[in-house]
């Protein structure tokens, strides 16, 4: 228990901190579409079978900030899905400094930008919301909207999710972390409870910043939120 309040006072500090970093700050959203696949210079060849597209919808967490081209958590997960035999291409379409709002603005975009309509989108978006105290409820509206987007769309989802820390009081903790449990259940989406599980707190595991992770702890995160993207992509076959 003591272990785990340290690491929380350390995202608690973080979440401090990290409204002074430029590479959090509001940038503008390059076009998703132009960029190159994630990690393609990096990644092992494509297995045979059929193309599935991915897109990784989402903040600093997947743009990767801090990070070297081809380290970030859609260039791992595209990594690990190809060298399980998935022919994956995922497209990262997260940028730095996104709230939950700016991405309900430019999910439409995004989407229909693509080449074609992707087999599945990763949504991991909420942890600015937490950083700028944000009212759960707002979270939760902008959230559940870009869902009902992706669902009327026919695009499944995996929803890797935030929780804020105790600093931030007991009742905006409750009623913040049960956004995605929630949600998922209500929109028939896959869940990672918390995105930074497992490496939140350990200084060998997270940046300076005490926020984004590491490489190595990209790839932990990684390890736990493939198999999910894997099921779900199966079951679109």
């Amino acid at each position: 228990m003591r272990t785990l309040q340290r690491n929380w006072m350390r995202y608690a500090m973080g979440a401090l901190l990290i409204q002074a970093l430029p590479g959090c700050d509001r940038a503008p959203a390059p076009p998703p579409v132009e960029a190159s696949p994630a990690g393609a210079s990096t990644l092992p060849a494509r297995p045979s079978g059929p193309e599935r597209l991915v897109v990784a919808f989402g903040d600093s967490l997947y743009a990767g900030y801090g990070l070297g081209r081809g380290e970030s958590l859609p260039d791992d997960v595209q990594a690990r899905l190809r060298a399980a035999g998935i022919n994956a291409e995922v497209v990262n379409a997260g940028v730095s400094g996104d709230t939950t709002a700016a991405g309900r603005q430019r999910l439409a975009f995004v989407l229909d930008n693509l080449p074609r309509k992707p087999d599945l989108v990763m949504l991991g978006l909420g942890g600015n919301d937490v950083l700028r105290q944000i009212p759960p409820a707002e979270t939760r509206a902008n959230l559940a909207a870009m869902l009902t987007e992706l669902r009327q769309r026919d695009i499944p989802v995996v929803l890797t999710g935030m929780r804020a820390p105790p600093n931030l009081g007991a009742d905006y903790q409750r009623a913040f972390d049960r956004i995605w449990p929630d949600l998922a259940k209500q929109h028939g989406a896959a869940l990672d409870p918390f995105i930074l599980e497992g490496v939140i707190g350990d200084p060998a595991l997270m940046q300076a910043d005490r926020v984004h992770p590491t490489r190595e702890g990209v790839r932990i995160i990684a390890d736990r939120v493939t198999p999910l993207i894997a099921d779900a992509v199966a079951a679109r076959r």
